[in-house]
C-alpha cells in the first residue's frame, strides 16, 4: 500500500470517528434535556356546561339533556315544532340547535342558561289533539293553531301538524314537513279574516257603523277586475251582514269610501309590516306592500285579506287587539315582563266587532252555553304565480268567550281535501274543540243566556 492510500484510509477512519462522537454526543444531549424538548401535557380542557333547559310555563321541561349530553324532549310531540331540534353525533350527545327555539336560543342555552317559555302544557295539548284531528279527517298538508292570553299577549299553545318526533331519525326537511313550525314560519294571505280588521278600521275613523248599508251584488268590477262573492245573499247589506255573509263585495264598497292609507295605517300598528314580531324566535317575514303602490282592485282586494303575506301568528295578534279592547299587545313566548300595549282602535270599536262577530258567528264555531265569536276565511294560495283554484288555506279567527275574551285562537289548514275545504267547515271546528277544552279545563260551565242569544 502506497503512501498516499494509507493517508486515505486514516482520513476515513477519522472522519467514522468524529461522525459518531458528534452522533453520540447528540444522544446524550438528547437524553439530557428530552423533559425540555417533548410537548408539555396539555392543561385538562374546561368541561362546557350541559345544554340549558326549555321550560313551560309551570316548569314543566321540553328539552333537556341528560348527564351523557343527549337531547330529550320529555313530552315528546307536544311542542316539538316549537322547540325544534339540535344537531347530534353517533352516540346522541346534543351540539348547535338547528331548528326552532334550539337554534333560536343557541347562544342562550349553549351557555347552560335555562329558558322558561309562556306555553302551557294542557292547553298545548288540547290544542294539538283538536288539530291534528282535523288534519287526518280534512286530508290538509298541514295546520297550525295558535292560542295567545287576551290581557298578556303570552301564547299557550303553538300546535302544528302533521306531529313530529324529535328522538325519530330526521327525514328528508324539503320533503317532511312535520318538523316546520307552520305559525312563525310560513307567510301567508289571512283571507276574509280581514274583513274584521277592515270594518275595525271603518269604524274607527267613523266611515261607517255596524248598520251601515251598502248594496251588494254577488259580483262587481274594480280597476278592470272582477270581484265575486262565495255566499248567496240580499242585495244589500249592513256591515255586520258583510261579515256575516263574508261578503268582498261588501266590504270593498264600504272601504271605497275611506282613504286606503288609513287601512295601511291599521296594518301597521297591527304590526303586519314587522318582521321583529317577538323576541326569541325566527319569524318569516311578512310582505305587505305600501299604499301608493296600491291600485283600485289591489285596494279592494287587501279590505279582504288578498294581496299580502302575514304570519298566522301576526293574525292572531291583531285579532287578539280586538280582544283585547282595541289594545295591541305584543305576543310573548320567552317568559318576562309584559310589553306595553298600543291603542288600535276605540274600546266601543273592538266592542263592536267582537259582537257582530258573536252574532254571525259560523254555525260550526258555536258551543252550546257559551258566548263564542270569530271570522272565517277561505284563501285561494298562489301556485306558480296564479291564484290555484284546487289548493286554498282554511282560516278561523275568534275569541273564547266573545264578550269576556281570555284567549285569542287562530286555526290554519292548508290544502284540505275534498267537498269541505272553507275555513267554516275545517278551521271552525277545531276553534269549537280548542273552546270546549278550555272551558272544561277553567271549570266554567255552560249559560242558558249564552245558549239563547247564540240561536
Amino acid at each position: 500500500m502506497t503512501q498516499a492510500s494509507l493517508h486515505r484510509v486514516w482520513v476515513v477512519i477519522i472522519a467514522f470517528v468524529c461522525y459518531g462522537m458528534a452522533v453520540g454526543y447528540g444522544l446524550v444531549q438528547l437524553a439530557l434535556h428530552a423533559p425540555q424538548l417533548q410537548p408539555r401535557n396539555p392543561q385538562p380542557s374546561k368541561a362546557l356546561p350541559p345544554r340549558g333547559t326549555l321550560l313551560a310555563r309551570d316548569g314543566t321541561p321540553l328539552a333537556m339533556s341528560s348527564r351523557a349530553g343527549e337531547r330529550l324532549y320529555p313530552l315528546g310531540l307536544s311542542a316539538s315544532q316549537v322547540l325544534g331540534f339540535a344537531e347530534r353525533d353517533p352516540r346522541g350527545v346534543a351540539g348547535k340547535g338547528l331548528a326552532g327555539l334550539e337554534r333560536d336560543l343557541e347562544s342562550i342555552l349553549a351557555a347552560g342558561r335555562d329558558v322558561r317559555l309562556t306555553l302551557d302544557p294542557a292547553v298545548q295539548s288540547l290544542a294539538e289533539q283538536a288539530l291534528w284531528s282535523a288534519l287526518e279527517s280534512s286530508k290538509a298538508d298541514w295546520g297550525t293553531a295558535l292560542v295567545m292570553e287576551s290581557r298578556t299577549g303570552r301564547l299557550l299553545a303553538v300546535a302544528n301538524g302533521p306531529a313530529f318526533d324529535p328522538q325519530a331519525p330526521r327525514q328528508d326537511p324539503a320533503l317532511d314537513l312535520s318538523w316546520r313550525n307552520h305559525a312563525f314560519t310560513v307567510a301567508l294571505e289571512p283571507g276574509s279574516t280581514m274583513k274584521a280588521i277592515t270594518a275595525a278600521t271603518l269604524l274607527e275613523q267613523r266611515k261607517a257603523n255596524l248598520d251601515t248599508v251598502v248594496e251588494a251584488p254577488m259580483y262587481y268590477r274594480v280597476g278592470g277586475w272582477t270581484i265575486n262573492d262565495a255566499v248567496s245573499h240580499p242585495p244589500k247589506l249592513t256591515l255586520a251582514e258583510v261579515l256575516r255573509y263574508s261578503s268582498n263585495v261588501g266590504i270593498s264598497k264600504l272601504a271605497s269610501g275611506m282613504d286606503r292609507s288609513r287601512l295601511y295605517e291599521s296594518m301597521q300598528k297591527l304590526h303586519f309590516t314587522d318582521p321583529r314580531l317577538m323576541r326569541g324566535a325566527w319569524l318569516e317575514r311578512p310582505q305587505v306592500r305600501p299604499p301608493e303602490q296600491w291600485g283600485p282592485s289591489e285596494y279592494a282586494n287587501a279590505t279582504f285579506g288578498q294581496g299580502f303575506l302575514i304570519t298566522p301568528l301576526h293574525l292572531a295578534a291583531a285579532f287578539n287587539a280586538l280582544a283585547n279592547d282595541g289594545v295591541y299587545l305584543p305576543p310573548q313566548l320567552v317568559q318576562g315582563a309584559v310589553g306595553e300595549g298600543e291603542r288600535v282602535f276605540r274600546s266601543e270599536v273592538a266592542r263592536s266587532i267582537r259582537k257582530a262577530l258573536t252574532d254571525g258567528v259560523a254555525p260550526q264555531a258555536r258551543l252550546e252555553g257559551y258566548r263564542l265569536g270569530g271570522k272565517t276565511g277561505t284563501a285561494q294560495v298562489v301556485v306558480d304565480g296564479r291564484y290555484s283554484r284546487t289548493v286554498y288555506n282554511a282560516l278561523f279567527a275568534g275569541f273564547i268567550p266573545s264578550d269576556k275574551p281570555r284567549v285569542t285562537v287562530v286555526v290554519v289548514l292548508h290544502h284540505p281535501k275534498g267537498p269541505r275545504i272553507h275555513g267554516s267547515m275545517v278551521a271552525a271546528p277545531v276553534f269549537r274543540e280548542i273552546a270546549a277544552g278550555l272551558f272544561s279545563l277553567w271549570g266554567e260551565p255552560p249559560r242558558l243566556e249564552a245558549s239563547s242569544k247564540s240561536r
